[in-house]
């Protein structure tokens, strides 16, 4: 997805609690400090462990085929992407939508599914394409500056016939939007 470095701060223990718990530590002062510290963690940390399901959906055109696109809108939404889906329909993916274009590129950190991503210009024009591989932190970046990132299951704009320079439709390539 985004190519956003990932950092976690450690939680930040008091010095007294430091150290190996004992064993005559209660149960309670135990639950409370586990607490505490997940607590403390990021939670985007736990949100990377999952995957986005339930974002907005809207329907795009690419010729006379239909996609159900899962829309990645917020800086969170887009940083995490379609990290840790086991599997997609061969009709959905996910358009991430940027506030301005500029050059995005995107890896596949904790992403299962290889993928396809289509770089697209504001009048819905494919720009480029980028087949990218499970797992993996290479960078695949758009040909020039894009404020929209279709990402498909690998091969299904290919199968489709679909290339740069080929139309996407849908409520955000209209003109006057």
């Amino acid at each position: 997805m985004t190519a956003t470095a990932h950092f976690q701060p450690q939680p930040r223990i008091p010095s007294s609690a430091s150290g190996a718990i004992h064993s005559k530590t209660s149960p309670r002062l135990l639950a409370a400090l586990l607490a505490a510290t997940a607590l403390l963690a990021p939670s985007w940390t736990l949100a990377q462990q999952m995957p986005q399901m339930n974002l907005q959906r809207l329907k795009l055109s690419a010729g006379m085929y239909v996609i159900d696109a899962q829309v990645a809108l917020t800086p969170e939404q887009r940083e995490i992407g379609l990290m840790q889906r086991k599997d997609m329909p061969q009709h959905e993916g996910m358009i991430f939508i940027f506030e301005q274009p500029s050059q995005q590129c995107f890896w596949m950190k904790n992403t299962l599914l290889p993928l396809t991503a289509a770089f697209v210009a504001d009048d819905g024009t494919i720009v480029n394409l980028a087949d990218m591989k499970p797992q993996t932190l290479e960078s695949h970046c758009s040909a020039q500056p894009v404020r929209y990132v279709l990402e498909m299951n690998k091969g299904w704009f290919a199968r489709k016939g679909i290339k740069a320079g080929s139309k996407l439709g849908g409520p955000m390539f209209e003109p006057g939007r």
